[in-house]
């Protein structure tokens, strides 16, 4: 997968992939004009987003609505760091969840591909490289 990296103008950094835009940028006391979330919070809502797709997958092959479940996500940053040091995700659930599902919707959320991402992260190599001039 190739993601393409764009700067539209102000503090917006976009990423650019197959027909799809991400678009973040600062808050005005950042120097951006607060129009998309910024790249950190973009990373943390993926986090809960993935571990949404999975809880919706568990529930949708068992016929289980969805309507009135929700993730709520919470980051603990670390004082000294400024760092996240812990994040928790609280499944909650509507009365009529069934009880034998309670701990494998668990189990279906701590599957994630981001969070195991994290678990065991990734190398990385920048470098830079000069592109030619388009000719006019």
């Amino acid at each position: 997968m190739e993601m393409e990296i764009t700067f539209p103008g102000g503090a917006r950094v976009d990423a650019n992939f197959g027909s799809f835009t991400v678009e973040t940028d600062q808050p005005v006391q950042g120097g951006g004009q607060g129009a998309a979330p910024t790249p950190f919070a973009t990373f943390l809502a993926s986090i809960g987003t993935c571990a949404g797709i999975y809880v919706l997958g568990f529930c949708q092959q068992r016929g289980i609505p969805t309507q009135d479940i929700k993730i709520v996500q919470r980051m603990h940053s670390d004082r000294m760091t400024g760092l996240v040091g812990q994040i928790d995700l609280d499944i909650q659930l509507p009365p009529d969840f069934p009880e034998k599902y309670k701990a494998a919707v668990i189990r279906s959320a701590e599957q994630c591909a981001v969070k195991k991402h994290l678990e065991h992260p990734p190398t990385f190599n920048v470098t830079t490289s000069v592109t030619e001039a388009i000719a006019a």
